[in-house]
């Protein structure tokens, strides 16, 4: 008998739902998409309401309504931290318990006074935080059988945890309990780096291949104990969330000789270096990890999910590491993803649904354009209410050819075609897109389109045929989530006497052309890398082709639809107001082109640099 099962996570960041049915994934959104409000943590109503609608299902049809986290557990874990820590905790605990208290352990009622109802099972149900993370991980995978690693910041007690599937069955065989996290441990670099924690680290990540690892040791020798087997303990005294509401104190400031970086201020030799090393850390811990659990399980096979699995660096040398045959990776991998991987455990365990079969290589997780899509009808619609000038061009072929020239005249596109993207990253679906071959392109997108540090890396769409012809890299990456070199013989020497001498000038070394492709080639000769297939995405695909039948590059630039500080875009509306804040050349909303030097004067007072908070 079918089964159709909401997911839903909340109150701490990323908010999302999903919906599976019979074990195949019907729908899934972060609640930031619709709110605009970047890792909006509160109840995602709006999410919930666009996976009912998309799964034709009223709420009272549910036949059960999951929570990606125990609230209890989580709670016990709060109070037992304030019980050992003492009156120093006092500040931390208020805020936890209100949390707690205030909304958590009240999920029934949340879910009742937004559906109107909890489903046929009468109440929420709920998961472990880790489950959920290996649910997601795992389900979605290609893999009949896998070891599963996942690792964030912390989830009840879990931090890291490792465990196989088989069938459709998840056994988590140990786990690393918090206060010892090597999600946390990242995430007061970031902060003492200067950046924002549960949003930055993907910029620490970024600001890496900058720096040498010279405080690697010291990280070692102070800060964490790590074993042989990947397994760790943090030294707690260094650290300041136990007792306080800031990730770091005095004697982390010690070790790295003095106060953090002022967030907004220079960026010093000192945090390239801190970034480089950190990640050094951050990737031998996950090395170590899988070797252990390649050891435990016998298992060909790796799937990851937690936060710590967008480190997309760590997971290209844990690839080319080849401790296993195969990896695959929740593009979803943090909070947003636990409500999907909260609806799949319930259909697979709670309702025993069995895993449905799958194609080859395919896998589950529908290229993850899984969000809500506008029609033509209803991009005309809007265009046409507003007044606004476009184009439209039905035939496909002379749309993209249209699209790929303007790229390959320099200009830059923003891209709102198809189902939306669930997951932090922009697959080709609500997509910033320019010219991989133009030197000039990253510091056009990041200083006139992004308005973000010029260091921010940008990463290449490729034609899935024409991967390995400009990376070396073992796998296809459907999910910009593996990080690998650019081929040798398509690289550029560099000058870096005056760089690697402590020059903390960045922009010496951005604005010099690494490869033939160097508005993708990191400083290190790295790359981002999002394989396309005809299958995945049809219309990107064909946009893709369609340029390099015109250049002979067969990538693109793609980066997220959206300005520092702003969710991706969603609706036409928001991709249109997005287009207009910026420096972007080219429009395009499904089969309609709305082109910059044509539109009106935008009548916006909203100062959109304070209605979004800095990331």
């Amino acid at each position: 008998m079918s089964k159709t099962v909401l997911g839903i996570s909340a109150f701490y960041h990323d908010s999302a739902a999903a919906i599976v049915r019979d074990g195949e994934i019907i729908a899934a959104a972060q609640e930031e998409r619709f709110s605009r409000k970047k890792h909006d943590p509160r109840f995602p109503k709006h999410a919930i309401n666009y996976c009912l609608e998309e799964a034709f299902i009223e709420a009272s049809d549910l036949d059960a309504i999951v929570f990606y986290d125990n609230p209890i557990a989580s709670f016990d874990r709060v109070l037992r931290n304030a019980m050992t820590v003492g009156p120093a905790a006092r500040d931390q605990f208020d805020k936890a318990a209100s949390a707690m208290l205030g909304h958590k352990i009240w999920l029934n009622d949340h879910v009742k006074r937004a559906l109107g109802t909890l489903g046929k099972a009468g109440s929420v149900l709920v998961a472990e935080h880790h489950m959920t993370h290996a649910a997601s991980a795992f389900y979605p995978s290609p893999f009949d059988s896998a070891a599963i690693l996942t690792m964030d910041g912390v989830g009840e007690w879990a931090t890291t945890s490792l465990g196989v599937g088989r069938g459709n069955q998840i056994e988590i065989l140990s786990e690393i309990e918090y206060p010892h996290s090597l999600g946390l441990l990242y995430s007061a670099m970031t902060y003492y780096c200067g950046f924002k924690v549960n949003s930055g680290e993907y910029k620490l990540m970024g600001l890496a291949p900058y720096g040498q690892p010279k405080y690697a040791q010291q990280i070692l020798d102070n800060l964490i104990d790590l074993r042989p087997d990947g397994s760790y303990r943090l030294r707690t005294e260094h650290f300041g969330y136990l007792d306080g509401m800031v990730m770091t104190n005095d004697k982390f400031h010690a070790v790295f000789g003095g106060p953090p970086r002022a967030p907004e201020s220079a960026i010093t030799r000192k945090e390239m270096d801190l970034a480089s090393s950190i990640q050094a850390v951050t990737e031998e811990i996950v090395l170590r990890t899988a070797r252990h659990l390649r050891k435990e399980t016998g298992e060909r096979n790796i799937v990851l999910a937690g936060g710590v699995a967008l480190n997309c660096v760590a997971n290209g040398k844990l690839e080319a590491a080849n401790i296993f045959d195969n990896i695959w990776i929740q593009p979803a991998a943090g909070d947003a993803g636990g409500a999907l991987g909260a609806a799949l455990i319930a259909n697979h365990v709670y309702f025993n649904e069995p895993r449905k079969p799958h194609a080859g290589k395919q896998d589950r997780q529908k290229a993850s354009l899984i969000g809500p899509r506008f029609d033509s009808n209803q991009v005309r619609a809007y265009l046409d209410r507003q007044g606004y000038p476009y184009h439209r061009i039905t035939d496909d072929a002379e749309r993209m050819r249209a699209v790929a020239a303007a790229i390959a005249e320099g200009k830059i596109i923003g891209w709102c075609v198809g189902r939306m993207e669930f997951g932090p990253r922009a697959l080709g679906a609500r997509s910033i897109l320019g010219d991989p071959r133009n030197k000039d392109t990253q510091s056009v997108m990041n200083l006139k389109i992004k308005f973000r540090e010029s260091f921010r890396p940008f990463a290449p769409s490729v034609l899935v045929e024409r991967n390995h012809d400009y990376f070396e890299i073992g796998c296809d990456s459907p999910y910009m989530l593996l990080v690998a070199p650019v081929r040798k013989e398509r690289q550029l020497p560099m000058d870096m006497v005056k760089f690697r001498a402590g020059d903390d000038d960045m922009l010496s070394v951005i604005n010099q052309p690494r490869s033939d492709v160097p508005a993708i080639t990191h400083v290190d000769y790295s790359a981002r890398i999002q394989t396309v297939t005809p299958e995945s995405n049809p219309p990107y695909y064909q946009l893709i082709k369609e340029f390099e039948r015109q250049t002979g590059c067969g990538m693109l630039v793609n980066t997220s639809f959206n300005v520092r500080g702003e969710p991706i875009v969603c609706t036409p509306q928001d991709s249109y107001r997005c287009f207009m804040r910026t420096e972007m050349d080219l429009l395009v909303l499904e089969d309609c082109l709305v082109w910059r030097h044509e539109q009106p004067k935008m009548a916006d007072d909203e100062n959109w640099r304070k209605t979004y908070e800095l990331d």
